[in-house]
């Protein structure tokens, strides 16, 4: 959720954004309308559109900031991690994490919130996916360096395959109304994957 700004001063673009994060996390499938949204902040319709021109930026500036939050976490753990097995299972257990944590961003990574939306919020997300799946593909082939051996199958695939598991874990969330985390049973699922990715 978009921290809230803790100065004197409201920043009122971050009560906007806070608070359209907290009503996404109702109902999945629910659409949020600018009356409600500002409702909710407790200013007018026209207020709203004084600091985002459209409810899509208002979507935009979430995206915005669940990208930098995730990649800048990424960042970090591939600088604390050197293995390349742990450094992934890291990576996927954050993402997991954030997920879980983030029920109403969630709906926005998979796509429930945006129905209806303008299309190209739908394409933000699939940049951000598509970043991601590169950062876990470039992971994956740093490998011989963490201990000197390679995959025997691409490590495209292999990242496409951990990408599909990470969605299908946030789609479940979203399709559960929230009930089925993410998080549950990924130790048990992380093991199944290490056998499998050290004998690929």
């Amino acid at each position: 959720m978009v921290v809230k700004n803790t100065k004197n001063k409201v920043n009122r673009k971050d009560d906007i954004l806070s608070a359209l994060a907290i009503m996404l996390e109702g109902k999945p499938g629910q659409r949020i309308t600018t009356a409600k949204l500002a409702a909710e902040v407790g200013v007018s319709e026209a207020a709203l559109y004084r600091h985002f021109p459209s409810k899509a930026r208002m979507f935009e500036g979430l995206i915005d900031f669940t990208e930098t939050t995730i990649f800048s976490h990424i960042n970090v753990i591939k600088e604390q991690q050197k293995d390349t097995f742990v450094r992934i299972e890291h990576i996927v257990h954050f993402l997991l994490g954030f997920s879980e944590q983030n029920p109403g961003i969630t709906r926005i990574l998979s796509g429930d919130a945006l129905v209806g939306e303008n299309e190209r919020l739908q394409l933000r997300i699939e940049h951000v996916f598509s970043k991601l799946e590169t950062q876990i593909k470039q992971t994956l082939r740093e490998r011989p360096i963490s201990d000197g051996q390679k995959f025997e199958m691409d490590e495209g695939i292999l990242a496409n395959l951990l990408l599909a598991y990470i969605e299908g874990r946030m789609a479940q969330f979203v399709r559960s109304q929230f009930k089925q985390k993410p998080t549950l049973h990924f130790k048990s699922q992380w093991i199944f994957f290490y056998k499998q990715l050290t004998q690929s």
